[in-house]
């Protein structure tokens, strides 16, 4: 594993992830293969790092499953321009000149939070009612990862 060699937590195996992703991906002018050997890397740094945080077999596959569920709806957002992505707990939220590609954000499983003015991606089970906060008040709760698309640098920013 020549990607994932240093990573000694889930959230660092993510973060590597990510910036990997935008180099590799073939949409960013990358290269399908070393995209898909990146994947696959993906899915044992995972497993691996999960299995020495002594978690059960099945809680192991649910976080890998959760792990490659978002990485695959970035994928799809990373392409888009004007907008801004963001990882604020266990939701993707998107903010920006969002207008010309909401079909495109629909399509990539996101719904549009009216009040917050702002599009959100979440797994099943973490699925809530509607909150009362402002996203600036959930941003301040659970802090907030930035995430580059093609049309800035590959930085992410924390």
């Amino acid at each position: 594993m020549i990607y994932f060699k240093k990573c000694r937590t889930i959230d660092e195996v993510k973060t590597r992830y990510k910036t990997l992703a935008k180099i590799f991906h073939p949409d960013m002018g990358g290269d399908t293969k070393l995209m898909q050997a990146l994947n696959a890397e993906y899915a044992i740094a995972c497993a691996q790092v999960l299995e020495g945080d002594n978690l059960s077999s099945e809680d192991t596959e649910e976080q890998i499953r959760l792990s490659e569920e978002y990485r695959a709806v970035i994928e799809k957002l990373i392409v888009l321009t004007g907008i801004k992505i963001e990882v604020v707990g266990n939701w993707l939220w998107v903010t920006g000149n969002t207008y010309p590609v909401r079909q495109q954000l629909k399509e990539a499983g996101l719904f549009y939070a009216s009040k917050k003015v702002a599009w959100y991606y979440r797994a099943e089970e973490y699925k809530t009612t509607g909150s009362k906060k402002t996203l600036d008040e959930i941003k301040e709760k659970y802090g907030s990862e930035t995430i580059r698309n093609r049309h800035h640098s590959n930085a992410i920013e924390g």
